[in-house]
């Protein structure tokens, strides 16, 4: 995985052959309370979206130590499947492959990519809209959560008001 201090990159990974990564309400919560632990120090979150069998961040790297930052990436997922492979009696690994890490160098990409990781649970159908899926940072970036992981920055960087950020989402959420 490469990266590089200072750029933006969208992370992702999935479950192997689709099994549930978060089974339990308490799995989503276990998994961004441990992020936000491990990762405070490397790098900022401006979006993320956790869904059944896989899962979004967006994040600026803000170290420089990047072997250890992709170590850490590492560690936190291979925790989570002991964690997980503890709890549900389960072995073997919860994870498909490495975790992706595709640069964002555009702000019309990183507006789309912030757009299409929160959209990620209307799509599948999951949710109706936005505000039902507690997993994502929508509800902090729009203002209706006062979560601390994410970086609230993002937003005003590029909108005037939540309120527009509210409706950026709901013109984006049509290409379902």
């Amino acid at each position: 995985m490469q990266l590089q201090f200072n750029k933006v990159y969208h992370l992702y990974n999935r479950s192997n052959n689709r099994e549930l990564l978060f089974k339990k309400k308490e799995n989503y919560r276990y998994f961004l309370r441990k992020f936000k632990v491990r990762f405070v120090d490397y790098l900022s979150v401006y979006a993320y979206c956790l869904m059944p069998t896989h899962f979004h961040f967006l994040i600026r790297v803000e170290t420089k130590e990047i072997d250890e930052l992709r170590k850490q990436i590492g560690t936190h997922l291979s925790s989570y499947t002991k964690a997980i492979n503890k709890a549900f009696d389960r072995n073997g690994s919860l994870f498909q492959q490495h975790t992706k890490a595709q640069l964002v160098d555009d702000q019309n990409y990183l507006l789309t990519l912030i757009s299409y990781i929160h959209q990620n649970p209307v799509r599948a159908r999951l949710v109706n809209n936005l505000k039902e899926w507690r997993y994502s940072s929508y509800l902090d970036l729009a203002g209706y959560r006062k979560g601390s992981l994410v970086d609230h920055s993002i937003i005003d960087r590029y909108f005037s008001s939540k309120e527009e950020y509210r409706e950026f989402s709901k013109r984006r959420v049509s290409f379902k």
